[in-house]
């Protein structure tokens, strides 16, 4: 944990610092709409050094291309800035996203076979700091994290996101509109790792997210599983890519149900 909270809080620095000036896109990715700034290859390239310096035998898979093995087993999963598009419009929901995980032998990290170590997600605009180690339960600035009692449905705040392709923003919509009347509300923060985190401080009750990447749910999947969150997928998968669900036992179930009868992990 101590080496993802460093190297978080260095990038998670010098993102905050580049916010006070210009912020523009440097590129694109899956559409137009999902960018990248100049910010986001700096970080991931401030996280790739310090990692290569403080564990040289680690490997390393970043957000913005970073791919790069190592022989100890332990891979450094990163997220130079989780809400890029918050971060460009000066919005403060955007993080720093670091997790080391152990993969099986001769395989890069993959939600589907990896094991989350440990992790650390820091909020650069307010400086807060979520931390996680396998077994060793979740903190936010020191103090223990536990998600809320499961409440009925009707009563539960329920966190979600959306990709930047077409097709899969039509069926998001879909499911959106079918749930909204079955719950308490709908909330879209525009980062993963800080919704994870926010469920696992108690800010959310329930939540769900399509087209998660490895570098969006390494950290944040374990902070919200050791404050007590199931994170899971559909139809007897693990969270990834298809889907990720997360909340508490009891009635995290039910939203796998609805999202299930909905066929969520869909894109038509």
């Amino acid at each position: 944990m101590h080496v993802a909270q460093t190297v978080a809080r260095e990038a998670g620095e010098l993102v905050r610092a580049g916010r006070e000036g210009e912020v523009s896109v440097a590129g694109t990715k899956s559409s137009a709409q999902d960018v990248v700034t100049a910010m986001d290859l700096a970080s991931e390239a401030l996280l790739r050094r310090r990692l290569a310096e403080l564990r040289p035998d680690d490997g390393l898979l970043g957000e913005e291309g970073s791919l790069t093995p190592g022989s100890s087993g332990v891979w450094w999963v990163v997220d130079p800035i989780d809400g890029t598009v918050n971060y460009l419009y000066g919005l403060p929901a955007y993080a720093v996203s670091v997790a080391a995980v152990r993969s099986p032998v001769g395989t890069s990290p993959d939600p589907a076979t990896w094991t989350v170590l440990a992790g650390c997600v820091l909020a650069p605009k307010d400086g807060r700091v979520f931390l996680a180690g396998l077994g060793q339960g979740a903190t936010l600035d020191g103090r223990t994290l536990q998600v809320n009692e499961p409440q009925p449905l009707i009563g539960c705040l329920v966190g979600t996101g959306f990709g930047y392709v077409a097709a899969r923003r039509r069926n998001q919509a879909r499911v959106v509109a079918g749930l909204l009347p079955q719950v308490r509300d709908i909330r879209r923060i525009g980062s993963a790792a800080l919704d994870l985190c926010t469920l696992a401080s108690g800010g959310l009750d329930l939540y769900y997210e399509r087209g998660l990447q490895p570098w969006d749910l390494a950290a944040g999947s374990l902070v919200a599983q050791e404050a007590g969150a199931v994170v899971t997928g559909l139809r007897g998968h693990r969270a990834g890519e298809a889907m990720t669900v997360a909340g508490p036992p009891g009635r995290v179930e039910e939203l796998v149900a609805y999202l299930e009868a909905s066929d969520a992990d869909q894109d038509s």
